[in-house]
């Protein structure tokens, strides 16, 4: 169940990346390379801190491919992709749930703490849209208004719950993956936002 829901997060985020890389007007070999990086980003960091843990895409050339097709499936549709894009962040949010997930399930694969895990969960699924907005030079999601990480880390713990329970494996997965969707779904549509700390002492400065 973790290899489709790591296969599916990858083509999704190779779509989230190749859009982003593609309004950039990168060529096509730039819009490769961003929606390389954005699908693998959060997954190698991951990878690289767990000793003894090889890097999952070298150790599985397969996902190479569909960070390919999800490139090719960008700049084919990418109009109609874009409007998706652009309104509900849709595969960015359906990348940021599933790799979520996946990074959860690999810290628990390799018995480490509920904390760690949620972190690694978080590291998987928001360091490869960081990647990507580092080099597109844009301020990354994680780092100003947008509710993310805080989604990221509120699905780890609620599957971290269900896996303490015993209905943490298979379908039960999809639970938490979902919710971490839904949940990101509605904060975009509602244009849901934590406050910017320099607007607020800015205009604390002001009153006084």
């Amino acid at each position: 169940m973790i290899y489709y829901i790591g296969v599916v997060g990858t083509f999704a985020f190779g779509i989230s990346g190749a859009l982003v890389a593609m309004n950039k007007r990168l060529d096509a070999f730039g819009v490769v390379i961003v929606a390389f990086v954005t699908s693998v980003g959060g997954g190698t960091l991951r990878d690289t801190l767990i000793e003894g843990r090889d890097v999952f895409w070298i150790d599985d050339p397969t996902y190479i491919y569909f960070i390919i097709g999800g490139a090719i499936t960008a700049m084919v549709f990418q109009e109609r992709l874009e409007l998706l894009r652009k309104h509900l962040m849709l595969f960015d949010t359906i990348g940021l749930g599933l790799f979520t997930i996946a990074g959860v399930q690999v810290g628990l694969n390799y018995n480490l703490s509920y904390s760690i895990c949620i972190i690694l969960g978080v590291i998987t699924g928001a360091f490869g849209g960081v990647s990507r907005d580092i080099l597109v030079n844009e301020i990354p999601y994680i780092f100003h208004k947008e509710i993310y990480a805080t989604i990221s880390i509120l699905g780890s713990a609620i599957f971290l719950v269900m896996h303490y329970f015993g209905f943490g494996d298979g379908l039960y997965q999809l639970i938490p993956i979902s919710i971490i969707i839904l949940l990101r779904l509605l904060v975009v549509s509602r244009e849901i936002t934590l406050p910017s700390l320099y607007t607020d002492l800015k205009r604390k400065k002001k009153t006084e």
